[in-house]
């Protein structure tokens, strides 16, 4: 027979009462937006933690390496993303069609990819798969499109 055990109820000035009011039920709506609050932060912080400094480039150093040869970048934002501009120079590679054009991306490791996406959350997610496939040459970019074109650096549209 399951035993009951009690709930620990925190202790609160009259000022904060309403508050903690508000958050005791264990099923109150300030209870459930405090757990996936909670939950969006651990998340964040694995995903921190997951990410080494040597995983990234910064948006700099991304366009100058493209700029000057040096490095291979590769779009994994959605065809629809891409509408709204795209990096001249940088290949389009959707995240979506990776497993099948996988092919696309080089092997040599001498040649640097640099995975770029809006924000760089599925870029260093997609770095982390293609890592455990052997690409030790792949980086993610740091800020992604989104930060590209807050700097207002020169996009293009893409071909169709």
């Amino acid at each position: 027979m399951p035993v009951a055990m009690p709930v620990a109820r925190p202790v609160v000035s009259a000022s904060t009462r309403s508050i903690a009011s508000a958050s005791a039920s264990p099923t109150g709506p300030s209870r459930r937006f405090a757990l996936l609050g909670l939950a969006a932060l651990a998340l964040a912080l694995a995903a921190c933690r997951g990410a080494d400094a040597a995983d990234s480039v910064s948006l700099d150093t991304a366009r100058a390496e493209l700029a000057a040869g040096r490095a291979v970048v590769i779009d994994i934002r959605e065809p629809d993303e891409h509408l709204t501009g795209v990096a001249a120079g940088a290949r389009l590679l959707p995240m979506s069609r990776l497993a099948a054009r996988i092919g696309e991306i080089p092997t040599d490791p001498s040649q640097p990819v640099l995975l770029i996406c809006r924000t760089q959350n599925r870029s260093s997610a997609t770095l982390k798969a293609l890592r455990e496939r052997g690409y030790a040459h792949v980086r993610y970019v740091d800020g992604g499109m989104s930060e590209w074109a807050r700097r207002g650096w020169p996009m293009v549209t893409p071909p169709r």
